[in-house]
């Protein structure tokens, strides 16, 4: 059984439209949510919880998305942090139990980990961490996309630690909006506009000791915290836009079948051969990235041996999603006619909403690249000079 209502969801998808038009964050919303318990939704029954799996928060994701794409995509940093701490602690590492007590008191975690110019991602960072002295650190840096912006409570970052004898290590920690954060009022964005995914200034931003959570070599690396998070983000990612995609296809089979051909004396274009190719053409695809994405976050959840393959499949199924989703949603602005490029058209503001999906790691380069790596090897070394 879903947390998530019909009653709900059609109160989220009404409010939707007004959100996108006004730049505004989803204030209403986020209030039902937390009221449901939707914060607390992977959180273990051990911890106050309703102990969800990552599989079956992928459904629940979908559902969401395909009331609210933003509300979704920005209620999903969240729950990647619980996620985080949940497969973590299934693999030995348990610095992160206290997110999960936090979570469930309905503490709102925010994702601030990507740079500006920064395509290392989690093996790299722009940002400063500057030891305190007594085991926490300081961080000093920009942060963009956090989502969640006007609300979170704790902020997930990292930096470079360069000055500790033990230097350079990659520093994970969790920080308090009031620890020295600055956050910026400058979200106004194609789509996806209620997550109000500003920049975040990190002056001097404290952790202490106990919400310092990993101390790591800089670049890849198979530690269970860092498997979390590419895991995680990956297929939490992946359910927001599948939601999409599932949504703008059931707009599209409703509007073909009440849209009408004079060519054709009246009859539904849902009887019209090349309608009903491409209609079945989206949902081919649509089955096939839905039925990857569940297997990928199964696999997780029961710890399934891929190896060295692990981050190429996460990668990779977020490509796939994403780029699949961006075209259901196109097959279905193109079946559904012009209506669908007025602003009123829920099928304008999806389009508008999957193209984000390009932008969050991991990209089409980085995924072939990592595939790439999996299948055949890393590239030799440049002869020196």
């Amino acid at each position: 059984m879903s947390m998530l209502s019909d009653e709900l969801l059609d109160r989220i998808r009404e409010r939707a439209p007004g959100y996108d038009r006004d730049n505004a964050f989803f204030t209403e919303d986020l209030a039902d949510l937390t009221e449901a318990g939707y914060l607390r939704a992977m959180v273990p029954e051990s911890h106050g919880g309703a102990g969800l799996s990552l599989t079956q928060m992928v459904d629940e994701q979908i559902r969401l998305a395909g009331a609210s794409p933003a509300t979704a995509l920005a209620v999903n940093m969240h729950q990647i942090w619980v996620g985080v701490a949940k497969v973590a602690a299934a693999r030995g590492v348990d610095t992160l139990d206290f997110l999960l007590t936090e979570a469930a008191k309905d503490e709102l975690f925010a994702f601030g980990i990507s740079e500006r110019g920064n395509d290392l991602v989690l093996f790299g960072s722009a940002t400063e961490a500057r030891p305190d002295g007594e085991h926490g650190y300081t961080f000093h840096g920009t942060k963009i996309f956090t989502s969640l912006a006007p609300v979170w409570t704790w902020l997930g970052t990292f930096g470079l630690d360069s000055t500790s004898p033990d230097a350079p290590k990659s520093v994970f920690a969790f920080v308090r909006r009031d620890a020295g954060v600055h956050t910026k009022d400058d979200w106004d964005t194609m789509g996806m506009r209620a997550t109000q995914s500003r920049t975040t200034v990190l002056d001097g931003a404290h952790a202490p000791a106990e919400r310092v959570a990993r101390r790591l070599d800089p670049g890849p690396n198979p530690d269970p915290f860092i498997f979390g998070i590419f895991a995680c983000f990956e297929i939490l990612i992946s359910s927001v836009y599948a939601g999409i995609a599932q949504r703008a296809l059931d707009v599209a089979i409703q509007t073909v079948q009440r849209r009408t051909s004079m060519k054709n004396d009246g009859a539904p274009y849902s009887h019209d051969p090349d309608i009903r190719w491409r209609i079945a053409d989206a949902g081919i695809a649509l089955e096939g990235a839905l039925l990857q994405l569940r297997t990928i976050a199964r696999d997780v959840d029961e710890q399934a041996d891929h190896g060295s393959l692990w981050f190429a499949k996460l990668s990779s199924l977020k490509v796939r999603v994403t780029e699949t989703a961006k075209d259901v949603v196109d097959a279905a602005v193109r079946v559904s006619g012009g209506g669908s490029y007025f602003n009123s058209s829920e099928l304008s503001r999806l389009y508008r909403d999957v193209l984000a999906g390009l932008f969050h790691p991991s990209d089409d380069e980085s995924a072939h690249n990592t595939m790439a790596t999996a299948l055949l090897g890393p590239l030799p070394e440049p002869p020196a000079s």
